[in-house]
């Protein structure tokens, strides 16, 4: 048995290019996962559009590093770290598409490097369409160039898979064991309990499996889940009454973690809807939905692959991804009650690449030898599952752009009525209008409850105030002398007081 390497291990396995018994897994196409990330950027670019406005999450997260509004109610499930990735841009610059420049090619930077943790495991044309298959999902072009937490949550859990599996087979392997930190305190920078959820199965197999104990590996991933989750638990005493009220309260803002079946919910969300709550309806065209089907049958034979150990890669490889992809969507399928495309983006991401594995083993044979009419309709299948992807992108992009819109537009004519800066909103769809006309806001219930009816009113004597409503909507006791204002679907209350000191 003939070894070319730098770095080989017992029982044939190599972390820099593959060559046992003469078979080279060396992939001359090393370049693939730079190409792969390069389109994933520009496309974000093309796709979604550098110009589309923020949304209603986004401004929550960004008004906590910006000078542009008064920093939003940070509600208890939150976490500060995709706000002080942005803080670069956001805290001196107002500009959204400076800002989707900056996210789209931070994000196609690390997407590089989560498949290049790969590097080793699976032949290289094997990780570039696995990091095809991720990067092509409407979900994932969407969010990437958003302030949102899950796309850098997917990546950290791909970077992390790979790098833990790296240093089990090499424990000297001292830049995997660092991958293993970092991309761990990326994760619970972003979103705690989701780190939780995607590690549990690398933590299980360090903790009870032997074999697969190893100190340092323990505490690189322990080290950095605590690392980037530090600042969420202080957080957590200091301002929400300590860390078993927040994940309670985490838990009521998401309607009470408890058993339901969401899967259909999330099957709703697939065709663009961004927030499926409550989700009601009929089921999206199966042309929208198939590949939801398709993807249990290439994880199967994605496992039947790695047990026949026909490939220098062990089972393990691909069987440990997909035990963190089952357990970081079990909460979003079985645990809450509504469904939002993005929550299954780190599940995605670690299923991408034992899925492309399964691909390529339909469409090549012994030798790697192509099959012909194996890889045509492998390759027309894909081709139509891009086109149906980028169609469902360009609609969602599309509405999404136009609702950011009329947000702006209503902070205009808030402006024009004389509600500036320094001034108050409350009512429907508070949040983000407050952003985009530079105010604070306020709600007496509900996820975002920060005041009292006392409080708003006694603000409107210092400061312009408004109350934004439905043309059905019913205003609270507080709002009901305002003057009114109709703007297209939006009803503006103006107090009285606040828009005397806004017009002087």
């Amino acid at each position: 048995m003939a070894y070319s390497s730098n770095t080989t291990l017992a029982g044939g396995h190599r972390l820099d290019g593959l060559s046992v018994a003469g078979t080279s897994w060396r992939d001359p196409g090393q370049g693939l996962t730079v190409l792969v990330a390069c389109a994933f950027t520009v496309a974000q670019l093309l796709l979604v559009g550098p110009h589309m406005g923020l949304g209603w999450d986004e401004t929550v997260y960004v008004s906590q590093v910006s000078a542009h509004a008064p920093a939003s109610y940070f509600s208890a499930p939150r976490a500060r770290g995709i706000s002080l990735l942005v803080a670069p841009i956001a805290s001196w610059s107002s500009s959204t598409a400076l800002l989707r420049g900056y996210l789209a090619a931070l994000s196609g930077v690390a997407l590089f490097l989560a498949l290049r943790a790969w590097r080793g495991l699976f032949p290289a044309r094997c990780v570039a369409l696995g990091g095809t298959l991720f990067a092509g999902l409407w979900v994932t072009l969407f969010y990437g160039p958003q302030v949102m937490p899950n796309y850098w949550v997917a990546v950290g859990a791909l970077a992390c898979t790979g790098c833990f599996l790296r240093v089990h087979e090499d424990g000297a392997d001292r830049r995997a064991l660092a991958g293993v930190a970092v991309s761990a305190a990326l994760m619970t920078g972003m979103r705690p309990t989701d780190a939780v959820w995607a590690t549990a199965p690398l933590l299980f197999l360090l903790l009870f499996v032997r074999g697969w104990r190893r100190l340092s590996l323990l505490a690189a991933l322990v080290g950095g889940l605590l690392a980037g989750a530090a600042e969420w638990i202080a957080e957590a005493f200091h301002s929400y009454g300590g860390l078993l009220r927040r994940l309670s309260d985490g838990s009521k803002i998401q309607g009470g973690l408890g058993w339901h079946f969401a899967i259909g919910d999330q099957l709703r969300s697939l065709a663009g809807r961004t927030l499926c709550r409550p989700c009601t309806g009929p089921l999206p065209n199966p042309a929208i939905t198939v590949w939801w089907f398709v993807l249990p049958l290439l994880t199967l034979l994605a496992v039947a692959v790695a047990l026949q150990a026909r490939r220098p890669a062990r089972p393990s490889d691909t069987l440990v991804p997909l035990a963190c992809a089952a357990t970081a969507a079990f909460p979003y399928l079985f645990m809450i009650g509504y469904a939002a495309p993005r929550f299954l983006l780190p599940a995605y991401a670690l299923l991408a690449i034992p899925v492309a594995s399964a691909l390529l083993h339909l469409v090549t044979g012994p030798y790697g030898r192509w099959r012909p009419v194996a890889a045509a309709v492998a390759a027309a299948g894909l081709a139509g599952h891009l086109a149906v992807q980028f169609a469902v992108l360009h609609a969602t992009a599309e509405r999404t752009a136009a609702d950011h819109r009329a947000w702006s537009r209503t902070a205009t004519e808030l402006r024009r009525l004389g509600v500036r800066p320094p001034c108050l909103l409350a009512g429907n769809e508070a949040v983000p209008i407050a952003f985009y006309a530079g105010c604070s806001s306020a709600a007496t219930s509900g996820s975002n409850a920060n005041s009292t009816p006392a409080a708003i009113t006694r603000t409107a004597r210092l400061i312009p105030v408004a109350y934004l409503d439905t043309p059905t909507g019913r205003p609270p006791s507080y709002a009901r002398g305002w003057r009114t204002h109709p703007f297209g679907d939006v009803r503006i209350r103006v107090a009285p007081a606040g828009a005397g000191k806004g017009h002087g």
